[in-house]
């Protein structure tokens, strides 16, 4: 395959590129640097390296693509809330601008990035993709509105599949701290406390980020009419956990680290538990390549050979928000 991604220098995007790649297929890569200079780790370059806006694709970029796997996004719900527009511009507008842009230069499939975050405060626990949406902020709302209109494409020459996914944390050659598992892990390394802004009590789906990558390349390959314009949670039923179970997993791993609920987010109310059955109806061959405690002792290992510390987790470098707001010229 001859596959245009989106993101491609970023958390996930790194992975997805290198696992493209050891399979061989051709990857041009649409990225406009936002991040540079964030990567603690060599990165698999693409065959073709686009420094460009992903609100400035052309359809000559796409010539000779089968798939469009779009990452790229203002990518969580802090710097969703640092400027709504910009959000619902890049994450909303401009996928819902590729999709039409890669469905006229006639390439068939186009794989999104979603979120499972479009559940918010869900109604129960156990969600399912057909379960009642409760988007709490720009950022998942604009995932569930580019769901809307990208769905309005679909036809027998085009064929676009959400992926609704869990949580990412785990190691990446471009590593993010901004993501809850990952997060705590830093703060146990840095300060000896693992730091929980609730009270442990909110449920997340987790997912290892190069699962979200292997997600990828699974739904590329599957055939048509198994996908065909049909969101799909991507993780896995055991793969649920409280807050406080990664704060008990970082403890096993860091022993010496204390638990300290800061409280200062109140009682969170992004509380929700997924169902990931109807992936594995679809993919019945899937498997996700970790569960928490093997990515999280990973991600422990790496950390500990860069010697992660305090000054990391202070830093802009794993921070996206931090380097976002140094950097916003860029995204005009």
């Amino acid at each position: 395959m001859k596959v245009f991604v989106t993101g491609h220098r970023g958390y996930i995007g790194s992975h997805l590129v290198d696992i493209l790649k050891r399979e061989g297929h051709t990857v041009v890569g649409c990225d406009v640097r936002l991040f540079e200079g964030c990567e603690w780790e060599p990165i698999v370059p693409a065959d073709v390296d686009l420094v460009k806006d992903v609100r400035k694709v052309e359809h000559s970029d796409l010539a000779g693509c089968d798939a469009v796997m779009h990452l790229a996004a203002i990518s969580n719900d802090p710097m969703g809330d640092l400027d709504a527009q910009l959000t619902y511009d890049v994450n909303r507008d401009a996928s819902i601008r590729l999709a039409r842009i890669a469905k006229e230069a006639g390439v068939p499939r186009f794989l999104f990035a979603g979120s499972c975050s479009v559940y918010g405060q869900g109604d129960k626990l156990d969600l399912e993709e057909s379960d009642p949406l409760n988007p709490l902020t720009a950022y998942a709302k604009s995932k569930i509105e580019t769901e809307t209109e990208v769905s309005k494409t679909a036809d027998e020459n085009f064929s676009p599949v959400y992926l609704r996914n869990a949580t990412a944390y785990g190691h990446s050659p471009v590593l993010r701290i901004d993501l809850v598992v990952n997060n705590l892990l830093g703060s146990a390394l840095s300060y000896g406390e693992i730091r929980i802004m609730s009270d442990g009590s909110p449920w997340r789906p987790l997912i290892h980020c190069r699962d979200i990558a292997n997600a990828f390349v699974a739904l590329a390959r599957a055939p048509r009419d198994v996908v065909h314009d049909k969101a799909i949670n991507i993780g896995a039923n055991s793969e649920n956990y409280q807050v406080k179970d990664v704060g008990d997993q970082v403890q096993r791993l860091v022993p010496d680290a204390k638990v300290a609920y800061t409280g200062e987010v109140g009682a969170d109310p992004r509380n929700y538990r997924v169902k990931f059955d109807y992936l594995y109806s679809l993919l019945p061959d899937f498997k996700l390549e970790y569960n928490l405690v093997s990515g999280m002792e990973e991600l422990h290992r790496k950390m500990v050979e860069h010697g992660f510390s305090k000054k990391d987790f202070e830093g802009d470098q794993f921070v996206r928000l931090r380097t976002l707001k140094n950097r916003m010229d860029r995204l005009g």
